[in-house]
């Protein structure tokens, strides 16, 4: 899988993939949100066959799509992208930045996550 961004589009079909595990053209343009025509979702979905994000395989006269990578390890690889881009490599200053935005904040639970899983890291790190 190449580290190219998605556009707002393609980022829409990877996420109806990655929900129904597999789509033909005709299911994600039904999924998408004030939909392109049929055309534009195929021309859509060569560039991200291409990208190498989606694989297909032939299902009758149709093609199927689905991810070439679980959801889990394409999240990994982005959020690593980002923050070597946009944070020198730091986890903290990635974790700094989303938990000092304003956008919304982490609920008790989330937070009580976090902590469990930083000692979770500082146990491995021993």
């Amino acid at each position: 899988m190449t580290t190219e961004s998605l556009s707002r589009r393609e980022r829409q079909i990877m996420n109806i993939v990655y929900r129904r595990g597999e789509a033909s053209a005709a299911q994600i343009q039904a999924d998408m949100p004030d939909p392109p025509g049929y055309s534009a979702i195929r021309a859509l979905l060569r560039i991200l066959v291409d990208k190498n994000h989606l694989k297909h395989r032939e299902d009758g006269p149709r093609f199927v799509y689905s991810a070439t990578l679980p959801r889990q390890t394409a999240r990994t690889r982005a959020l690593t992208q980002v923050v070597n881009t946009f944070f020198d490599g730091s986890a903290l200053k990635a974790a700094s930045a989303l938990l000092g935005s304003s956008q919304r904040k982490p609920t008790k639970a989330e937070l009580d996550e976090l902590s469990a899983l930083i000692d979770a890291a500082r146990k491995r790190g021993q």
